[in-house]
């Protein structure tokens, strides 16, 4: 199983950031890779979601849960193929009234020996991806409006 965080600290409080990860159907539209995410059901503080991620050719269909715990935290759990297990936890500790630090903890087992290995190799550089679209997003709809 390969384990990988990457944190960074961010200029936005604590509830604008979980906002921005709490919004999963709109990752599509800024994070690299994601090709479609769709919210299946709502269950108080429970999403279910299916998605469709790609890298190339490459594309990956499959169906996760997300828990919410606002404004500090999100699990992300899925066990449905090509997982064997896949977590990702979303964990935003706050800094000042106006900064917060965002990590991303992912643990991935694929039920394929071959594309773990392919993964295992871009896991790290794909997080920090995330993270600096993350930023990205949250400069554009936040920055903008507070400055």
């Amino acid at each position: 199983m390969k384990i990988d965080t990457v944190s960074r600290l961010l200029p936005f409080s604590c509830e604008q950031v979980f906002d921005l990860a709490a919004d999963i159907e709109r990752y599509p539209e800024y994070l690299p890779g994601w090709i479609s995410a769709r919210i299946l059901k709502r269950e108080a503080d429970i999403v279910y979601v299916e998605q469709v991620l790609g890298m190339g050719p490459a594309r990956v269909q499959f169906r996760s849960k997300a828990v919410l715990h606002r404004p500090e935290r999100i699990d992300v759990t899925s066990s449905e193929a090509p997982f064997r297990h896949y977590s990702l936890t979303w964990l935003v500790v706050s800094r000042s009234a106006r900064s917060c630090s965002l990590s991303v903890t992912v643990e991935l087992e694929l039920e394929s020996n071959f594309l773990q290995c392919a993964v295992n190799r871009v896991l790290s550089p794909s997080i920090e991806g995330v993270i600096a679209a993350f930023q990205g997003r949250a400069n554009t709809l936040y920055a903008r409006r507070d400055g």
